[in-house]
């Protein structure tokens, strides 16, 4: 129970930090400010929780670490409902917060919400939107597996893992306000409603696709290297 509440507890810090943020720094010339926002709120998380849940704080991260045989199927659906609840009571929080400020309103500020098309900074395709959550769920899924399955590099994996989510979050934030995590993008839908409820399904299936891509890529390029290092 300990790791699933840790799970709950990590996400809701990093939506409520990372689309509070976005809410309220906004703006393109803001990017660097808010990627840092998402990828610190990881730093700090991974080394406070870490040793107890692994510190996912996404269902894509959960799916790759299921698909290399790192949890179980049990582990990984309740990782995810405390993920999603986590992130629903961050943007919760959020919501509260914003209400109690005169200057700002749910409606015209949103919540931090992932969208394209009309949504998107750059009016960026559904399709743009689809490839672009896909390949960078990708780099930041796999520097994950590759950086959590090292030992040696452990006491550095929650600031390289904060980084990777900081930088594609540089990337990202123009083209779609970038998600690669199905429950930091449904939280805040549900809560605004609108075109970002009709919009979230791109941000949760492209980062599970790109996800299982990262997944089967490094079981596929990774196992033969560990066979050869048991030989020795």
């Amino acid at each position: 129970m300990k790791k699933y509440v840790c799970e709950f507890i990590g996400t809701a810090v990093l939506v409520l930090f990372g689309c509070g943020s976005a809410v309220m720094l906004g703006g393109t010339s803001n990017v660097v400010g808010v990627a840092l926002a998402f990828g610190l709120s990881i730093v700090a998380m991974a080394y406070v929780i870490g040793n107890i849940s692994g510190c996912h704080l996404n269902p894509a991260v959960s799916l790759a670490m299921l698909i290399n045989k790192k949890m179980s199927a049990k582990d990984f659906a309740l990782y995810v409902v405390a993920q999603v609840l986590g992130a629903i009571v961050g943007i919760g929080l959020l919501y509260l917060i914003m209400a109690n400020c005169m200057r700002l309103d749910v409606a015209v500020e949103g919540l931090g919400a992932n969208g394209f098309g009309d949504a998107s900074r750059i009016n960026l395709s559904m399709w743009g939107a689809i490839l672009v959550e896909v390949i960078l769920t990708f780099v930041f899924v796999y520097t994950v597996l590759g950086v959590t399955s090292d030992e040696k590099k452990s006491s550095v994996a929650g600031i390289v893992i904060g980084l990777t989510l900081a930088f594609v979050h540089i990337m990202g934030i123009p083209f779609t306000g970038t998600s690669v995590n199905p429950a930091r993008s449904l939280a805040p839908a549900l809560f605004q409603g609108g075109l970002a409820l009709e919009q979230v399904w791109v941000f949760i299936v492209s980062p599970l696709i790109g996800s299982a891509l990262a997944g089967f890529t490094y079981k596929y390029l990774n196992n033969g290297e560990k066979k050869k290092e048991a030989e020795k």
